[in-house]
């Protein structure tokens, strides 16, 4: 039946989450794998022909195993440098494969068989380092349960996820992973989002809370309606996205790419003056030279140089994925550490996007518990996210609100009522003002002057009460930005609250720039001039009505994407969870995965280059030539590629 749903999904063009476990079984360790029997068997027989070759008369034998060490070791790689020559682009394989022939026709069979041996062991290094990107793509679809407890007319039924559909219940037990994004509709649990978000504490989840696949659920019964596809979960987004960063290349990648296409033919040109011109011009020993000609070829194999880019772009990019960060391919990885500005959008970004009331101030011979009894007995009946703040905080005092009669809402600025016998208001100055209702206006301009919302309270007569709210700041953002200012990076706000709430905020965040009363479209403008005056421009906002914002700067942080498809389809970068700290980490991520970007290129280069010198006057082997200058290297490059993955 899997095999069945498996080509269900392939004609549609889809692969979900537990089907692309399939496709992407990982390897067995690598001492199980095909490639180390090969390793293990050509060792033995080389092994052996140089004994026949060092201590032996019967060096025919010797000649006969290193032939076998090619054709075992070596069969695939001549065979794709036979191909690469037949379609005229060269590669090391074509050059190991010239090699190994010219040593066995000047009778140096044992270096022949090494230079096969060595850059087939090289090559099962740069196939392991692969395995490993790929594993961290295999993580996360092992993630995701292959089946499901299905509730239908109250009975429970283990079904494949395929089957499960969205409007189905399923029932999560505990310790069990959620096998698709869903509501609860019953139960209360604690739910382990880490494989997801990288949040190191479990979320307290009961109805009405939003789940996701791939999670934990650690200690109760949930009963979960589904609300997405298999191919539609937040992981299988995340798994699309984390796929196609790795196929994506970088700059710098795309370079060395491009130089290593034209390096090869070059080095080709170079061996073959090295062979042809001291024996020809000078009347040197021609197998001399066609020796040192072929050290040259097998030194200047651009290995090492064509995997220094890509293994460590994959290092970053699933290091960054095991932390709850999505990055869209190289590119923004590379781009990240040139920042020289950072823009964010306050709402939901700097702050938490939920206003709070900081202040009740009671006049008028009223007490703050009256004023506030009032203030949420009218507010109970309002929609408006202030409303919620207030009865939020009347609650949080344990005031319970009174009965109120004739309610009345004024659109835009405020609510009217009576209760305990008289008439009460609730709203803005231009309602007051309309109202006739005398009001401190220098109390408020304070208020004001500390970015806060002011809410009046009034009777008939006069004003009884001032409530301040607030949008209340994210503890992370003091340090986010002061760390970005420490580096040198200018810190910019854009929002569209009033100027005085954003002056406010600027102030306490201690922000190089801040730009106020904006629409989306304004903040696209705002970015553009940034743009203009800065070489590189990084915007961090909620990746819904900042999308144009997002898009219009070299790169685009998403947070708080958990649950928002318009983020993580929008934006270069998405933070998973509301964590502004990851900004940090992201640019540290950056800087560090390009030094070892460098580290790779110029090791390869600076040894290459020297073994390619010591190649003329003969001072090196071919054999040496391979272990030092390929396997060796390529092994050292991986082995550093790997460090990125300890950044936290």
């Amino acid at each position: 039946m899997k095999h069945r749903e498996k080509e269900d999904q392939h004609s549609h063009g889809t692969v979900c989450s537990t089907c692309g476990k399939e496709e992407l079984d990982l390897k067995d360790p690598l001492w199980k794998q095909k490639g180390m029997l090969i390793v293990a068997l050509s060792g033995v027989i080389f092994a052996a022909g140089l004994y026949f070759e060092i201590f032996t008369p019967y060096r025919w034998v010797a000649q006969g195993l290193f032939l076998l060490v090619v054709l075992i070791a070596g069969h695939g790689i001549i065979k794709r440098g036979v191909l690469a020559l037949w379609r005229r682009r060269l590669d090391m394989n074509f050059l190991m494969t010239i090699a190994a022939t010219g040593a066995f026709l000047i009778g140096h069979g044992e270096e022949g068989a090494a230079v096969i041996y060595l850059f087939y062991i090289a090559e099962l290094l740069e196939d392991y380092a692969a395995e490993r990107a790929k594993r961290s793509v295999g993580e996360l679809l092992s993630l995701a349960p292959e089946t499901a407890t299905l509730k239908r007319d109250g009975k429970e039924q283990v079904v494949h996820v395929h089957q499960v559909r969205a409007g189905d219940i399923i029932v999560v037990k505990p310790g069990d992973r959620i096998p698709r994004d869903g509501i609860v509709v019953h139960g209360t649990s604690s739910v382990n989002q880490a494989p997801i978000t990288g949040e190191s504490m479990p979320v307290l989840k009961t109805e009405g809370s939003q789940v996701f696949a791939g999670t934990i659920n650690e200690e109760g019964y949930l009963e979960i309606k589904v609300t997405k596809g298999s191919e539609e979960t937040i992981l299988s987004k995340i798994i699309k996205i984390v796929e196609e960063a790795q196929r994506e290349k970088s700059p710098t990648e795309a370079f060395i790419n491009r130089f290593a296409r034209y390096y090869t033919p070059v080095v080709v040109g170079l061996a073959f003056l090295v062979m042809t011109v001291p024996p020809l011009l000078l009347g040197w020993p021609f197998s001399e030279w066609f020796y040192r000609a072929l050290v040259l070829l097998v030194v200047a194999c651009p290995c090492a140089l064509a995997i220094s880019t890509p293994v460590s772009m994959v290092s970053g990019i699933t290091s960054a994925a095991r932390n709850g960060v999505l990055i869209k391919g190289g590119t923004y990885l590379e781009e990240l550490r040139k920042a020289r500005v950072v823009v964010f959008d306050k709402t939901g970004t700097l702050t938490e996007g939920t206003p709070e009331v900081t202040d009740v101030m009671a006049l008028n011979n009223y007490s703050k518990e009256k004023l506030l009894q009032i203030a949420a007995s009218l507010e109970a009946r309002s929609k408006h996210p202030l409303a919620d703040a207030i009865v939020a905080k009347a609650k949080e005092e344990g005031i319970e609100p009174c009965a109120i009669h004739n309610f009345r809402s004024v659109t835009g600025k405020g609510l009217t009522a009576d209760l305990e016998g008289g008439t009460f208001y609730i709203g803005n100055r231009s309602f007051f003002k309309e109202e006739s209702i005398e009001f401190p206006e220098e109390l408020l301009e304070r208020f004001e002057d500390e970015g806060k919302t002011v809410v009046l309270v009034g009777n008939s007569e006069h004003c009884i009460g001032i409530i301040a709210l607030m949008d209340r700041i994210r503890p992370a953002s003091f340090e986010v930005v002061r760390r970005l200012k420490r580096s040198g990076i200018k810190t910019v706000m854009l929002t569209g609250d009033n100027e005085r709430v954003a002056r406010a905020i600027a102030k306490r965040l201690a922000l190089d720039e801040y730009y106020s009363e904006l629409l989306p479209e304004d903040k696209v403008s705002a970015i553009e001039e940034l743009l203009k005056t800065h070489e590189h421009v990084v915007m961090i906002g909620d990746g819904v009505n900042d999308a144009p914002a997002l898009a219009r700067a070299h790169v685009g942080i998403a947070m708080g994407a958990i649950g928002s498809d318009v983020a993580i389809d929008t934006a270069d970068v998405v933070l998973m969870e509301d964590d502004l700290s990851k900004v940090n980490y992201l640019i540290r991520l950056s800087k560090r995965t390009m030094a070892v970007v460098k580290q790779n290129i110029v090791a390869s280069i600076t040894i290459k280059g020297s073994l390619a010198i010591l190649a003329f006057p003969g001072v090196i082997s071919l054999w040496l030539a391979v272990a030092a200058g390929d396997m060796g290297l390529s092994l050292a490059v991986i082995l550093n590629a790997l460090r990125i993955g300890s950044i936290r």
